[in-house]
């Protein structure tokens, strides 16, 4: 077969390869250009084509590339050569990952967009959470989708792998074994996490209190929850903690929620005074909500009573900080107005005979 020449060059040629390949870079690179001047355009009067823009531009400029080249050296002489299968399989193999990366960079940023827009709507209700919550797992439940089949692929163009993976994936004894004691660990933690994120059992910020530590839960990831400690500290649990056990939490339904503040008083502590104290103390405070509040003798053991002040607050936050200001500010007032009502021992001492 004659080879192709054009203006004196043969494509046959190690030369004519090398031109193959210059044109191809030249055209892509034009394509890039003008593709990037039209996005560039369009981005002044939708900012998001512009984000969208700088994030594929690595990826979406890799990959170009690569097909020309592919397209180049494949159309030429040379390609004919004992090495092309090698070069012909590297070529395929950093297309398969550079469309991966391509894939994954457009479905996080396509959930990205719609929880940003979720979040203009609505980013503090339950239902709000749940939404963002479970938009998180599914990003990352896609991205991991898109990087295991990226894998599969790359890895089932090598027909000694084909031939292993079809011996495998034949013995369903085998498959049994390998899923079940996966199952006990990885994919246990796996499914866990795609359960917690549609049975909303939690959701990222809700307020929990786990194995004694008060937090919010800050992350929740395929295999792991993040939970934010108050101070500052962070608390990695496994998925199936939160489906095997027991967890308090405070935010379920609202954030609206009830605290208390205990104290042990003397038998003379003016109930009515305190009282009314308290109601003067939580309506000059920005913190109570005003949905309740009530002061009640709750014990009466041991020499003293105890005192139970009930308020109501918006968020568990300003709970916190209205508690911590009832119990200094009542503290405060019984020391300087009322000193016979804090708390005293009693000790009854029988008189001595006037024998001795």
């Amino acid at each position: 077969m004659a080879s192709l020449a054009i203006f004196g060059i043969s494509w046959s040629s190690w030369l004519g390869t090398l031109v193959a390949v210059l044109l191809g870079i030249v055209i892509v690179a034009a394509v890039v250009i003008v593709a990037r001047m039209v996005l560039g355009r369009i981005g002044r009067r939708a900012p998001w084509v512009t984000e969208i823009e700088a994030r594929l531009r690595a990826p979406w400029t890799t990959l170009t590339f690569v097909i020309a080249l592919w397209i180049a050296c494949g159309a030429t002489a040379p390609a004919r050569e004992p090495w092309w299968p090698v070069l012909a399989q590297i070529f395929f193999i950093v297309t398969v990952i550079t469309a991966a990366w391509l894939l994954s960079i457009l479905v996080s940023f396509g959930i990205e967009r719609l929880m940003s827009y979720d979040a203009k709507l609505d980013s503090t209700s339950a239902e709000a959470r749940r939404r963002q919550t479970q938009l998180t797992i599914l990003n990352r439940l896609a991205l991991v989708l898109i990087s295991v089949v990226a894998i599969g692929i790359v890895l089932f163009s090598f027909p000694e792998m084909r031939a292993v993976g079809t011996s495998v994936l034949a013995s369903a004894g085998i498959v049994s074994i390998v899923a079940g004691l996966a199952a006990q660990s990885t994919l246990g933690n796996l499914i866990a996490g795609i359960q917690i994120a549609f049975t909303d059992s939690i959701r990222v910020g809700d307020v929990v209190v786990i194995e004694g530590e008060w937090g919010t839960i800050g992350e929740i990831n395929l295999s792991y929850v993040v939970v934010y400690i108050w101070d500052e500290r962070r608390l990695i649990i496994p998925c199936t903690y939160f489906t095997t056990t027991p967890v308090e939490t405070w935010t379920r339904r609202s954030e609206k929620i009830l605290g208390t503040v205990y104290m042990d008083l003397d038998w003379r502590v003016p109930v009515d005074a305190v009282r009314a104290k308290f109601m003067e103390i939580i309506e000059a405070s920005d913190a109570w909500d005003g949905r309740s509040a009530n002061v009640l003798v709750t014990g009466s053991e041991g020499g003293y009573v105890t005192v139970r002040f009930k308020i109501s607050a918006k968020n568990s936050d300003d709970q916190w900080d209205l508690r911590c200001l009832v119990r200094e500010k009542i503290m405060t007032w019984l020391q300087q107005e009322h000193p016979e009502a804090l708390p005293v021992t009693r000790v009854a001492m029988e008189g001595r005979s006037p024998q001795e």
